[in-house]
């Protein structure tokens, strides 16, 4: 049957004809299929089923600078904030972040622990520690007035400085620290002793200009996490300038921070790129990518995981070297080197210059 101007006609055709429609209609109603007999989906006869083979990863070398990451001092105040979890049970309150790395401060806070700003932000009733960057004296003092339940998580080498600064001190000496202002440590460094006891100097200029009370009872202490170089070159000027300056019994930058930055020495000219690991709170690890430059890489950049890189770094590069600041966990180096790997065809090889050994034993209380 079909339609003319609208009226319904009857169309005679052969039976002939009417079997070459039937079996057209069938065929279009069926899917397509190759010699094989199997349908077609794409209706060609030649369509392969072999997988397709994907593109080739360009090589790429990754320098992983070692020692890196967490330091005896970091490590200690983790433990020191776990173990007063389980001891007194959450929470427990610390005094700014217990380390300058946003995954560890998270990790804690998922365990119990309240990180504040200042001491009135605790109650009176629950545990509080202090950061492994130190605080000035008035803090456990305040705290043992309030008869609080207190933790001092200061690393041991920053709390040799607050020891040599109240030395000089006591020997009528007038103190520089070479430091930078507004870290917690220097906060804390120039909180052991009375205001004016202690003149930060924080550049070269600071060192040449600046003018004691008497040169000749003068000392200095430095900061735990500078950069070495530039700290020499200070020392230099303010000895050159003041040959009787009383220094540190034992070089003040920590043992770790001078680790890290020969490691990454030791990598940077082989590297067209360099990624540290850490924190921009993190004075340890944004002095990293300033050795990375100056010891001759072609790029350095601070991440916070692998997550923050950006691949357009990588344009042309064929080694990449790698290292975390001193409160960076190895969870997120690891991070780092598996994306690097998924898009590149990797090889690690480990840049080692000294083996780390230093424990630091925590605070006698925890063991009570």
């Amino acid at each position: 049957m079909f339609f003319l101007g609208g009226m319904q006609r009857r169309l005679h055709v052969s039976p002939r004809l009417q079997g070459k429609w039937r079996r057209a209609v069938i065929a279009l109603a069926r899917p397509a299929r190759n010699r094989a007999g199997r349908p077609d989906l794409l209706l060609r006869e030649n369509f392969s089923t072999e997988p397709m083979t994907p593109p080739e990863k360009r090589p790429i070398s990754i320098l992983l600078a070692a020692p890196r990451g967490f330091c005896a001092g970091v490590d200690r105040a983790i433990q020191i904030v776990e173990q007063a979890i389980r001891k007194w049970g959450a929470p427990v309150y610390v005094r700014h972040e217990i380390v300058h790395n946003r995954h560890v401060v998270e990790r804690l806070e998922a365990l119990g622990a309240v990180f504040v700003e200042e001491l009135h932000d605790c109650p009176e009733d629950r545990p509080v520690i202090f950061s492994a960057h130190g605080v000035p004296k008035a803090v456990p003092a305040e705290a043992r007035r309030r008869e609080m339940i207190f933790v001092d998580a200061t690393c041991p080498l920053v709390s040799k400085v607050h020891v040599e600064a109240e030395r000089h001190y006591e020997a009528g000496h007038e103190i520089v620290l070479i430091g930078h202002a507004g870290h917690p440590e220097v906060i804390g460094t120039m909180g052991q002793l009375p205001p004016g006891a202690i003149t930060l100097l924080e550049t070269v200029a600071d060192a040449e200009t600046y003018m004691p009370r008497d040169p000749a009872r003068l000392s200095f202490v430095t900061q735990t996490t500078l950069s070495v170089d530039d700290t020499a070159e200070m020392v230099g000027v303010l000895q050159r300038r003041f040959p009787s300056i009383a220094a540190p019994h034992k070089e003040d930058i920590c043992y770790a921070t001078t680790n890290r930055q020969d490691a990454v020495k030791a990598m940077a000219e082989q590297s067209d790129l360099v990624l540290v690991i850490g924190s921009p709170k993190s004075s340890n690890s944004v002095r990293l990518v300033e050795v990375a430059k100056r010891a001759g890489a072609r790029d350095a950049r601070l991440v916070g995981s692998a997550d923050e890189v950006d691949w357009s770094w990588f344009d042309g590069a064929q080694s990449v070297g790698v290292t975390a600041g001193a409160s960076a966990p190895e969870d997120l180096v690891e991070g780092l080197i598996a994306a690097i790997a998924s898009r590149y065809d990797a090889r690690v090889e480990e840049v080692r210059v000294t083996k780390e050994d230093v424990v630091f034993k925590l605070p006698r209380i925890l063991a009570e």
